[in-house]
């Protein structure tokens, strides 16, 4: 019989990403059935499938609510989701950097505060370059950056809608080093890339210029990243991927992404494979 599995997709990608075309033709190939499904689609019916693999499903944290509701509505129908749903959730708030500390993990310092919380956590590092983001959210989405304490960050918090926050020191390593990403199928390591911001910046996302190149991690990175991945439960997860910085010489978790990350695919051409190889395994 066909295993028949979902990659759940996005409005603005219906049709998947284009970068995802190559993993749909390896999945057959494996002798699975791959249907691209908008994960907001009511008339979907997700109990024909064995399976969802979430992909593009980038508008997450803009309905962060419904997204949690859905992933509900699977569980009911005893559809399995990949990763777990379980994890999805855990992983959706990025206040688990803080569990993960608490685990023995090696983190970018971070605090999490909201309403007028967040002005006195600010406050408390007044005169640090310091960030900004959503507990939930991605692509830097409501993400600001500046000196704690001067006039020119009030401002821009001003504008900040009512949520919680991460505040991080701002970590100049990212300008002159790149942000590491390590990708893992199934617990086995696959590739590695370094993302850098353009000049001035400290985005490294590919809508804010920035640059992406294959790197080899040293053993002292690929020790942390699976130390975090451990820490969290997920060292066999179907996909993983780990992101963090290099500072005196140790690093430094700054997200661990488990929902639905870009895996840099197209960059090392064999990972579809390796997806492919963790997918069926885990439906196995």
């Amino acid at each position: 019989m066909t295993v028949r599995i979902a990659l759940a997709t996005s409005a603005e990608h219906p049709d998947l990403h284009e970068h995802d075309l190559p993993l749909v033709t390896a999945l057959r190939t494996a002798g699975l059935e791959p249907v691209a499904e908008l994960w907001t689609d009511p008339s979907v019916d997700w109990s024909s499938y064995d399976a969802v693999l979430l992909r593009s499903v980038w508008d997450y944290h803009t309905r962060y609510l419904e997204f949690t509701e859905w992933l509900g509505q699977l569980d009911k129908a005893g559809v399995r989701v990949l990763n777990d749903s379980a994890l999805v959730r855990w992983n959706a708030d990025k206040s688990y950097l803080l569990e993960l500390r608490e685990r023995g993990v090696a983190i970018v310092p971070s605090q999490v505060a909201a309403g007028d919380c967040l002005r006195e956590v600010v406050g408390g590092l007044s005169g640090r370059e310091i960030v900004i983001k959503p507990t939930v959210s991605a692509s830097a989405l409501h993400t600001v950056r500046g000196l704690a304490g001067s006039e020119q960050l009030s401002r821009a918090m001003d504008d900040l809608p009512d949520a919680v926050y991460l505040v991080q020191p701002f970590q100049p390593e990212i300008q002159t080093d790149g942000e590491w990403s390590l990708m893992y199928f199934g617990g086995a390591y696959s590739h590695a890339v370094v993302k850098r911001p353009v000049a001035g910046d400290y985005r490294v996302q590919h809508e804010f210029g920035g640059s992406v190149e294959l790197a080899d991690p040293s053993p002292a990175i690929l020790s942390g990243a699976i130390a975090a991945l451990t820490a969290a439960g997920a060292a066999t997860a179907p996909y993983a991927r780990v992101d963090g910085i290099v500072s005196n010489g140790r690093f430094l978790l700054m997200e661990l992404e488990l929902i639905e990350p870009y895996l840099f695919l197209p960059d090392h051409p064999a990972a579809y494979q390796h997806l492919t190889q963790s997918v069926v395994s885990a439906l196995n």
